[in-house]
């Protein structure tokens, strides 16, 4: 899609030609995210380059870093050692190196930082508040005591979400499933001379962890008690970004990262066709773009492509078998 979007606006264009343009579009996005998590590590890698100094870079290293300095804490504090902070020092560099090599964790640190980002951004063009959108307050102040609860831990999962980005912070506990138990895994393999502690520290944390907790946990259960009305956090301006990108997410049933990344640029194709897949109208996707791009129009016969071939085309995308 990108900047070819407003070159599309042939009159009587076929829902077919609006599919191939799309799919084309899609499939440049699919090669940007491919590449996206080995060129990160590259950049990662290379900490002398001026040019590497770019804020979302600092950000996943940052976040990297403080993954394992929780690990090491715990291992710490497993071996009751009195200085805690010297073993760490020596020790989370090479840990964090150990996590950065990982591309799932370069990946899931990028869609975070991008999201934080995009945030930022809509509350300086738009005044969108990236903790307490106007979905949120209504929410918040709900007669369903227990819907009105689950948006006041929404709202406070995600200040702290907000706090942590700016921190270059990612909390052992804010983990996907698959990341957590990778990361304490790292921790018994790099830690060779405490095996037994280390083995000890990824139990426990196994057993403490709860995924259900996590901020993206908390917002999908919201969206999900909205039920008929879930449909409002499907727009970024009422919603706030973090919570209509897991709506998004749901709706269209693509992985959240992906769905926040499709967010940036160079991803137009993918929006259209989520926001499509997710049950919007035109005139609704347009609204969105209007938010997220608003230098981007949607090609003309946009209106004529079905939700279900927008989610063909999404779930076909890797394999190339949309037809």
């Amino acid at each position: 899609m990108g900047k070819g979007m407003n070159n599309t606006n042939d009159a009587g264009q076929s829902a077919e030609s609006v599919e191939d343009m799309l799919r084309g579009e899609l499939a440049q996005g699919d090669v940007i995210l491919s590449t996206a998590r080995p060129i990160l590590r590259h950049l990662l890698a290379n900490d002398d380059h001026a040019l590497f100094s770019d804020e979302v870079i600092a950000k996943i290293r940052g976040m990297m870093t403080h993954l394992a300095r929780q690990l090491l804490f715990e291992l710490a504090k497993e071996l009751e050692k009195e200085d805690r902070g010297p073993f760490v020092e020596q020790r989370q560099d090479a840990l964090a190196t150990m996590l950065l090599d990982d591309t799932a964790f370069l990946g899931h640190a990028h869609a975070l930082s991008i999201e934080a980002q995009l945030a930022e951004r809509l509350q300086s063009r738009s005044g969108i508040d990236p903790v307490l959108s106007p979905l949120l307050q209504e929410l918040a102040a709900s007669n369903d005591e227990a819907q009105a609860a689950a948006a006041m831990r929404v709202v406070a999962s995600q200040a702290r979400f907000m706090q942590h980005q700016r921190r270059m912070e990612l909390p052992l506990s804010e983990l996907p499933a698959e990341l957590f138990h990778a990361a304490t895994n790292a921790l018994k393999t790099s830690q060779t001379d405490y095996p037994r502690e280390a083995e000890a520290v990824r139990d426990r944390l196994r057993h403490e962890f709860d995924e259900s907790d996590r901020r993206v946990g908390q917002m999908t259960r919201l969206v999900m008690s909205m039920a008929g009305n879930a449909k409002r956090a499907l727009a970024v301006d009422h919603a706030g970004l973090s919570l209509f990108s897991t709506a998004l997410c749901m709706a269209a049933e693509q992985e959240r990262d992906v769905a926040v990344l499709a967010l940036g640029e160079n991803q137009c194709a993918r929006l259209a066709l989520s926001l499509r897949a997710a049950g919007l109208g035109q005139s609704a996707v347009e609204e969105q773009f209007l938010y997220l791009h608003p230098e981007i129009t949607l090609p003309e016969g946009f209106d004529a492509l079905r939700a279900d071939r927008a989610a063909a085309l999404l779930n076909s995308a890797a394999t190339g078998t949309a037809h």
